[in-house]
């Protein structure tokens, strides 16, 4: 069996090495001089050596302290789905979006449960991340530099969308190729203050597209109980904060999407299907906890 399966795998990690995508000169020129900057040095330390190094980090560092912040509050159910997939195709985490925090408690979680090689990658809006240079600084210290590839879609030049096509490859790119690679993205493009956890903005069609055309494995991902603000998050761990709640579902068959046509419809389509996995791991929180919060009074 090793033997089928070593060609396949050493293939992939030459396609890696060998046919990265790159920016044009046309989609490089709209990006600013900091934001030039910018993206070459995170895209560097996404690369090679760097990003084992960074890697090392987030297993050994960044999933300890996070582990310290919540380990009085944490629940999680279905970490197996993960542990059991394929590590050699790579990994794509869709999950619901509350907090900034969502993916990093969910990495330290894998980080810490499972035994899988994991390479970690969080597709990210470019604002404050790429044209800030204390936007750097929060994605060294809080993602060791895996909130990558940027997207500018949401910024006030329109031109500088133009990089967007470049990001849209390279993400396919590498959630097509390279073994351990895990993805995190959420399906509805920002957060949601809907004070219902339950709830959830519509679907973006653009993790649609990326999937439909890497066809990578694809759990969905139920988070609740994280807050935004950093400091209450961490003292609600010794103070009765409220339960951090995470349900990691089963791989999710999307190839009858595979054949329908390539159109903005059907990847519409992969994302909404998506969002209903993710309700259907929201709905078992909400029956095993739902009834434990009415009675509290919350």
């Amino acid at each position: 069996m090793q033997n089928e399966i070593a060609p396949a795998t050493q293939s992939r990690e030459m396609d890696v090495r060998t046919d990265n995508p790159m920016p044009t000169v046309e989609e490089i020129a709209v990006l600013g001089t900091v934001e030039r900057f910018a993206f070459r040095l995170v895209r560097r330390m996404n690369r090679g050596g760097w990003k084992r190094f960074w890697t090392f980090c987030q297993r050994h560092v960044g999933s300890w302290w996070i582990y310290l912040a919540t380990y009085n509050l944490m629940n999680v159910r279905g970490v197996e789905n993960v542990e059991q997939t394929n590590v050699d195709r790579p990994l794509i985490l869709v999950a619901n979006h509350r907090s900034f925090f969502d993916m990093y408690t969910v990495s330290s979680v894998l980080f810490r449960r499972t035994n899988r090689p994991i390479t970690l990658f969080f597709p990210v809006r470019a604002k404050f991340f790429y044209d800030n240079p204390i936007g750097w600084f929060v994605n060294l210290v809080m993602g060791w530099w895996a909130m990558y590839p940027p997207f500018f879609r949401e910024q006030k030049e329109a031109n500088k969308r133009a990089f967007d096509k470049f990001s849209v490859r390279e993400l396919t790119h590498i959630c097509r190729y390279g073994r351990g690679h895990v993805i995190g993205f959420h399906p509805e493009g920002k957060r949601n203050f809907n004070g219902d956890p339950y709830s959830f903005l519509p679907a973006q069609p653009g993790i649609g597209k990326v999937i439909y055309e890497a066809q990578p494995q694809v759990v969905p991902v139920f988070i609740t109980g994280l807050r935004n603000e950093l400091a209450k998050q961490i003292l609600g761990n010794w103070t009765g904060g409220e339960k951090v709640r995470i349900w990691f579902g089963e791989p999710i068959d999307l190839g009858e999407f595979y054949e329908k046509r390539d159109s903005v419809r059907t990847h519409k389509e992969i994302s909404d299907f998506l969002m209903t996995r993710i309700g259907e791991l929201g709905e078992k929180d909400r029956a095993e906890f739902g009834a434990e919060k009415i009675k509290r009074g919350r």
